[in-house]
């Protein structure tokens, strides 16, 4: 089915466009909300009329693209992603990572357009894409991918092993040490005299 589009629609196209669609998409989704009306001359004649009004649109979103480009181009979208010693990265970045990287910038890039050079990066280094904008406007981004840095972790020194087992005891308390020893004060005087009276008076009786 032909239709005139009432406004613009995203991934369609623009206030104005004819565009050839699904009989069911028209019935069901552009015509219910007004997005579009059937493509006949009552319709051609009154888009007709608005055929300035139109236009004057497209001009302002000419300006926006042009001051969008001055803006991207002087943006540079730097990724960080996992690599390996050689720079090969663990995984690859697409146009929907840029996408989701500008996002993050403040700029809403549809993924579809997104130009990347073979479609993926597989590899660190400093590279180019191309966006589209507003009819054949585009802009020229520097993307730069760079190797996330391994996290290295600390490592506590071991502390020394402590045994449970008491070592064996070497030197003696002082105190066990004087149970043990008498000192020469203490040690009892054994009197030969008294000895020697006392063994002869056993042997008189």
């Amino acid at each position: 089915m032909k239709v005139i589009l009432n406004q613009d629609v995203k991934h369609l196209g623009e206030e104005g466009d004819i565009k050839d669609v699904a009989n069911g998409y028209a019935r069901n989704y552009l015509l219910p909300r007004n997005l579009a009306v059937p493509c006949n001359e009552i319709t051609l004649a009154h888009f007709e009329g608005r055929k300035a009004e139109i236009e004057a649109r497209k001009e302002a979103k000419r300006k926006d693209a042009s001051g969008l480009r001055e803006k991207l181009e002087a943006t540079v979208v730097t990724l960080v992603m996992p690599a390996g010693p050689n720079g090969k990265l663990y995984g690859a970045v697409t146009s929907q990572t840029i996408a989701d990287e500008l996002q993050k910038l403040g700029y809403d890039i549809e993924r579809k357009r997104i130009n990347v050079p073979g479609l993926t990066f597989k590899t660190v280094g400093k590279y180019q894409v191309t966006i589209g904008l507003y009819e054949s406007a585009s802009a020229a981004v520097s993307v730069v991918v760079e190797a996330q840095e391994e996290k290295t972790e600390k490592k506590t020194p071991a502390k020394p092993e402590r045994h449970s087992r008491r070592p064996d005891r070497i030197v003696e308390t002082a105190e066990e040490a004087s149970h043990e020893t008498a000192s020469p004060e203490e040690a009892p005087v054994v009197n030969e005299n008294t000895e020697s009276e006392e063994t002869a008076e056993e042997t008189d009786n």
